[in-house]
């Protein structure tokens, strides 16, 4: 597989990293569908750890240079340890959960040693510290990721949740979706509610610090040029997307939202 670069995506300073404005996300790979349990099924059974890493490597010719996954799915972190020994040249921003640890110190210190270049805290992690107003327990996290000298971000599903951790100064840059999905959210659970994307923006244009807006196509909901306009059309210059991409859907999938991206930034 070669890793001649076919394109040439706009790219900002995130947080003095250059980060193409579109990143590989990874939910479809280790089954996060939010669509049904059988779809679940059907990504992960498509994702072998080849499969994932010869994404990456179509991505990375394509012209993509940033991927974001998680630190809990098994066939990702095998993925992970085989491209990063040296095969692949795109940088990793890890989001972090303590699911699969003892702490979530242990958990950051893990994904620095394999070789994250920034990372971020998982969501659901961070609604829950935000339900309860815990910023102790928030800035703890914080004080031991900054002592590996990386950008460190916040991921939260709730617009009022980003502000609050906004307000409190800490963070380098925030992952915002654009569908309120999570445990904050009215109802709670999968809901993917079009009247979730404006206040979404609204909180990316308010937060000064650099943002990763994710869920952009609602999870496959939306049709992905309109997705992509809308994302570019209301997020700042100097924040980017994040895309998870099933090539179990459609082979070409990477190349074609690349091309996409080109042409509308």
């Amino acid at each position: 597989m070669t890793t001649e670069t076919l394109t040439t995506l706009a790219t900002v300073d995130f947080c003095g990293l250059q980060v193409t404005r579109l990143i590989l996300g990874a939910n479809p790979f280790g089954g996060f569908s939010h669509q049904s349990e059988a779809r679940n099924q059907e990504m992960v059974d498509f994702h072998t750890p080849e499969i994932i890493v010869e994404t990456w490597q179509r991505a990375e010719a394509a012209g993509i240079n940033t991927i974001i996954t998680n630190n809990t799915s098994s066939n990702v972190m095998t993925a992970l340890d085989e491209y990063l020994s040296g095969i692949g040249q795109l940088q990793w921003i890890a989001q972090v959960n303590s699911s699969s640890a003892e702490s979530m110190p242990e958990a950051v210190d893990r994904v620095v040693d394999i070789g994250c270049k920034a990372l971020y805290f998982h969501g659901s992690r961070v609604d829950s510290l935000y339900s309860e107003r815990d910023e102790n327990t928030l800035r703890g996290w914080f004080d031991r990721a900054r002592a590996h000298g990386i950008p460190i971000g916040v991921a939260a599903h709730a617009p009022e949740a980003h502000l609050w951790v906004a307000d409190l100064e800490i963070a380098d840059f925030h992952a915002v979706p654009f569908f309120n999905c999570g445990s904050l959210h009215d109802g709670r659970g999968l809901k993917f509610k079009l009247r979730d994307m404006p206040a979404a923006t609204e909180c990316i244009r308010a937060i000064e610090a650099p943002c990763i807006a994710y869920k952009i196509l609602g999870a496959g909901r939306i049709d992905p040029q309109m997705a992509f306009e809308y994302a570019f059309d209301h997020i700042k210059p100097t924040d980017v997307v994040n895309v998870g991409m099933h090539r179990g859907d459609r082979d070409g999938m990477v190349e074609e939202n690349v091309a996409m991206v080109e042409d509308l930034v």
